[in-house]
């Protein structure tokens, strides 16, 4: 049994360290090309090659997690992105800075939610389901919360002493992280009363939903790097005030948690795959009614809404999803493996999308988003003819 206070524990750790990393360049990004003078493409290359460290160090993180437990893995996170923001902060030449990228990239792996998804999995097992959803409820107001904050920090006192700032915040998580129970769920090797056995069953199954899972994941992760590091500047180009686009950036965090509380109220009995197939379907819809945001503040509220909704509930689908596809007992290791290529395929995204802002402008952009989430809503699909509950 996972207790209430390790959950509300990890909900605030992923809330503070989302926000101080993988969103972080939204709000910097901006302020750090106009004192240096480095190229945007330079600026938002370090958020790039941090996505491709996650990538590299992937499998290594989960299969330490499984292998030693959460709790050394993420405090040492909190550490190592503490140092990671202090070295941006100091950064006056473009290696030390692309230097801190790397050190972040490190610490998100070892500290968002796929790190704390493995470390509920291995402590809770089969019963980390709802656990891994009710985290997923604080992280997701992240942006909301660090956003507002951040730009605040950023106009009172710059965006060095911000990033001092938050070196402070991913230094205060440790205590949540020493929270996590070093015991391990006692796994059965074989199933029988209260246990079931993994979906994926045979060798080919098992290949089939690992592609299917991790196509889901690659692209929905690519179009989540590339929305935090564009929403705002996709809003404000097509035409609405830089106040109002920071504003309305902020509900996609109110959709992410709606929706995961949603679930959490009322989805105990719903199936993830079949939640699956209800998330990846809210998303394109969001990116089809995101490009008349310009004419229609309304619009751009509607976007940002649904697509929070959608990627809020993918989130909690990602997490729970490998715990009837696969075996629990193995969680980190196999999800590490899995999820590997999004990170890559995620530190590509947002320069694909900012290159497309510029060619063609920003309905291009969702144009091409919407595309993404159809090729997640397919996966999904897929994953629930031939593995959904019966």
């Amino acid at each position: 049994m996972i207790a209430g206070r390790l959950v509300w524990a990890l909900g605030f750790s992923q809330l503070a360290m989302w926000g101080i990393t993988f969103y972080m360049v939204a709000i910097v990004g901006e302020p750090i090309v106009r004192e240096t003078g480095w190229s945007r493409t330079e600026v938002y290359g370090g958020f790039s090659a941090a996505l491709v460290v996650m990538g590299v160090v992937s499998g290594r993180i989960g299969r330490l997690i499984d292998r030693i437990g959460g709790r050394p893995v993420m405090t040492a996170g909190s550490c190592i992105g503490a140092a990671g923001c202090l070295i941006l902060a100091a950064a006056h030449h473009l290696a030390v800075y692309y230097l801190g990228w790397i050190v972040l990239g490190l610490a998100m792996r070892m500290t968002l939610y796929d790190a704390a998804f493995a470390a509920l999995a291995r402590v809770g097992g089969p019963e980390a389901r709802r656990p891994i959803a009710q985290i997923t409820l604080l992280g997701g107001l992240a942006s909301t919360v660090l956003w507002p904050i951040g730009q605040f920090l950023i106009q009172e006192a710059g965006w060095r002493w911000t990033l001092v700032a938050y070196a402070g915040i991913a230094l205060a998580t440790i205590p949540l992280h020493l929270m996590i129970p070093a015991a391990r769920y006692a796994f059965d090797p074989k199933p029988g009363a209260g246990t079931t056995a993994p979906r994926a069953d045979t060798p080919a199954r098992i290949a089939i939903a690992g592609f299917l899972y991790g196509t889901m994941v690659t692209f929905t992760s690519a179009l989540n790097s590339a929305m935090s590091a564009h929403m705002i500047a996709i809003l404000t180009s097509l035409g609405l005030a830089a106040g109002v686009a920071v504003g309305i950036g902020t509900l996609r965090g109110i959709g992410q948690s709606a929706s995961r509380g949603a679930e959490i109220l009322f989805g105990r009995r719903l199936d993830p795959i079949a939640l699956g197939v209800l998330a990846t379907a809210i998303m394109p819809v969001g990116f089809v009614i995101g490009l008349w945001s310009g004419a229609s503040p309304a619009a751009g509220i509607a976007f940002a809404l649904l697509y929070g909704a959608g990627n809020g509930l993918v989130t909690i689908v990602r997490g729970t999803q490998p715990l009837v596809l696969f075996d629990p007992a193995a969680y980190g290791q196999i999800v590490g493996r899995l999820i590997g290529p999004s990170f890559i395929v995620s530190a590509l995204a947002p320069a694909l999308l900012a290159f497309l802002i510029e060619r063609y402008g920003p309905a291009s952009a969702l144009y091409v988003s919407t595309g993404a989430a159809m090729i997640v809503f397919a996966s999904s699909l897929g994953l629930w003819l031939l593995f959904r509950r019966r």
